[in-house]
């Protein structure tokens, strides 16, 4: 198992090296929740665009935004810890199953165009490492992008963030403590400000900024589908008091009306005490549940699930 942040050289799965390669992404899902990929497909040069244009966005139309939230609510002056809101800058742009990007205000023509295009390539890396999870879980190929498909297809979405300096950074986090509702994230950070911690036996422990890397993350819908097989890992985001974090996390996951449930192959494979361990839903009252209860752990929510499972007609995913 490995030690430190596992880093995944995607380049490799041309080569030799193949196996050694989803070993390390098997050994990350399985122990980790957290992986970092270099050698990912999408250009340097595309990474670049992003970061320059979504920086100079929060330049433009969001920090004097912020400040003046700040300077509202009296947040610099704060003596004891807040736990009721973080301490980020936000906005969204939904892709899938319709598109918001050119909706959403104050952004210039350029930025929604190259967001538009990051959104296309970031899904085809999410259903890419799909394909890999199911390779790994000895299921076949296709069977998650169908476990998240519903009647219109996954929902994807892109949260933008940025994280100010803090002058009581002890104080206040920049995203509170909590596991991800979805399928799977994927998250292009700065490389120079860091802030994102994972929780592993016990210990918060630091993601690596790391220059053109893409940082995925598995969401509580692959922790169901894979029977604990694969865990979301609680993370948070502190914040620093020089320096402001960018953050641009997508979120590839099933279709409101999808039926999420544990694989019967995984199932039948797993000791008797973990046979009926996850409950059976649609996606859509899941984040309906999870919407008031985020920053709370996620068991509770399984099993709250557990208590109103109903008889979701399931059909056998064809992954033809």
């Amino acid at each position: 198992m490995a030690t430190t942040f596992p880093v995944v050289d995607l380049g490799l799965l041309q080569t030799e090296k193949r196996a050694e390669t989803l070993d390390k992404i098997k050994d990350a899902c399985e122990n980790w929740g957290f992986f970092e990929l270099v050698n990912h497909g999408i250009s340097h040069e595309v990474l670049d665009t992003v970061e320059k244009l979504t920086k100079e966005h929060y330049k433009k139309c969001m920090e004097q935004r912020f400040k003046e939230m700040v300077a509202s609510k009296g947040l610099e002056a704060v003596q004891t810890e807040i736990d009721d809101l973080d301490w980020e800058s936000t906005f969204y742009l939904k892709h899938l199953p319709v598109s918001t990007v050119y909706e959403v205000p104050d952004l210039e023509d350029k930025y929604r165009n190259v967001m538009k295009d990051f959104a296309l390539r970031l899904e085809k890396l999410a259903e890419d490492l799909l394909d890999l999870l199911c390779e790994n879980l000895g299921l076949e190929q296709g069977y998650l992008k169908k476990a998240f498909y519903g009647s219109k297809g996954p929902t994807f979405g892109t949260k933008v963030s940025n994280y100010p300096p803090c002058p009581k950074p002890e104080l206040i986090k920049g995203l509170r403590a909590h596991t991800d509702a979805g399928g799977l994230i994927l998250l292009f950070q700065d490389d120079k400000v860091s802030g994102l911690q994972l929780l592993k036996d016990g210990n918060w422990i630091d993601v690596p900024p790391m220059k053109h890397s893409i940082v995925i993350n598995l969401g509580d819908q692959l922790e169901v589908i894979t029977n604990g097989k694969y865990k979301s890992i609680e993370h948070r985001v502190i914040v620093q008091q020089d320096g402001t974090r960018m953050s641009i996390a997508s979120f590839y996951n099933p279709g409101s009306d999808a039926v999420i449930f544990p694989a019967p192959e995984l199932v039948e494979k797993a000791e008797e005490e973990n046979k009926l361990k996850y409950p059976k839903f649609v996606f859509e009252d899941y984040m309906k549940l999870y919407a008031g209860l985020k920053f709370q752990a996620k068991e509770p929510r399984f099993e709250a699930m557990k208590a109103v499972e109903t008889t979701v007609n399931i059909s056998p995913i064809e992954t033809v």
